[in-house]
């Protein structure tokens, strides 16, 4: 298998005989795009790369091809005041965009390994899922928040299922960074529909039932070393945890990419609200009023004479 073939990809997979589904993640240059856009110190760029992938696990569930998932960490008096990651569903699989709001000072003070309760201290975790209409079913929204608890953002993302959703759930996510190759994040799912069959309603909910805790057992045998190999397929991934099911059901892989949506005629028109007196006061020395993207950086210069003609 190539390289393209295993970086920037999302595989879901299914055991109809143990009522699981799950999905792998990898990614390699999309992650250096999204990186490379802001200058963030190690610790934050690991951040950002375990909610990429995280995003990507949860949002490459979504149903059709306009759907979009958004992440949020927040806090009022961490190292890290908000953590966004954002995930749109596109025809081909997925675009990614992602940004970190920190106090540089504060995070200093926590050392080159913090813990996740070191980065945010007392906060919460926010996920949102943008379902776009389509002929099966209405637009709708929805959207779960649980305190940000748990050793890394793999194991908030555990609680979340378990607190918001009452899915059992095992959710691992590993990051490298090494001089000359770039940043690798590779990221497993794997969740139980306990007594429903894959892709069903429920029945009900049993956190202690045999056929999860077998599941479970081998989810936890993969390593870090697996999930970042970028010559490692992610069906062979699968294929090793899984192989002695009666069954797995693998989908079509997903192709991953960086996706900003920053638009200038969006701008121009929320800039456009304000009254005169108060776009003046936006203004530079040289009459525009600078509007810089948090997820890309890109900056836009809207003139005020462009805005007033």
């Amino acid at each position: 298998m190539s390289e393209n073939a295993v970086l920037d990809t999302a595989l879901g997979f299914t055991i109809p005989s143990r009522h699981v589904r799950g999905r792998v993640v990898r990614l390699g240059t999309v992650l250096d795009e999204v990186l490379s856009a802001h200058a963030y110190p190690p610790v934050i760029e690991r951040l950002l790369a375990e909610a990429l992938v995280l995003a990507v696990l949860l949002g490459s569930a979504l149903k059709n091809d306009a759907g979009q998932l958004t992440l949020q960490a927040q806090t009022e008096s961490g190292a890290v005041s908000l953590l966004v990651a954002d995930y749109m569903a596109t025809a081909a699989g997925g675009a990614l965009r992602g940004y970190v709001q920190f106090d540089a000072d504060k995070l200093a003070l926590q050392g080159a390994d913090p813990t996740l309760f070191g980065l945010f201290g007392k906060g919460y975790l926010a996920i949102t899922m943008d379902q776009a209409a389509s002929e099966a079913q209405e637009a709708h929204r929805y959207q779960g928040i649980v305190p940000l608890e748990g050793a890394s953002l793999a194991k908030a993302a555990e609680h979340y299922f378990f607190q918001s959703e009452q899915i059992p759930s095992f959710v691992q996510i590993d990051v490298r960074h090494m001089p000359g190759e770039g940043c690798i994040a590779g990221g497993i799912l794997v969740q139980h529909l306990a007594e429903g069959e894959v892709g069903r309603e429920r029945l009900h909910v049993r956190h202690d039932h045999p056929e999860w805790e077998h599941v479970q057992a081998l989810a936890h045998t993969i390593n870090a070393a697996e999930l970042t190999d970028r010559a490692l397929g992610l069906d062979d991934i699968v294929w090793r945890l899984f192989h002695e099911e009666p069954e797995v059901r693998v989908q079509a892989m997903s192709v991953l990419s960086r996706g900003c949506r920053c638009d200038e005629a969006h701008i121009r028109s929320v800039i456009a609200q304000f009254g005169m007196a108060e776009r003046a006061e936006m203004a530079d020395e040289a009459g525009n009023i600078n509007v810089d993207c948090a997820f890309c950086s890109k900056i836009f210069p809207i003139s005020l004479v462009s805005l007033n003609n």
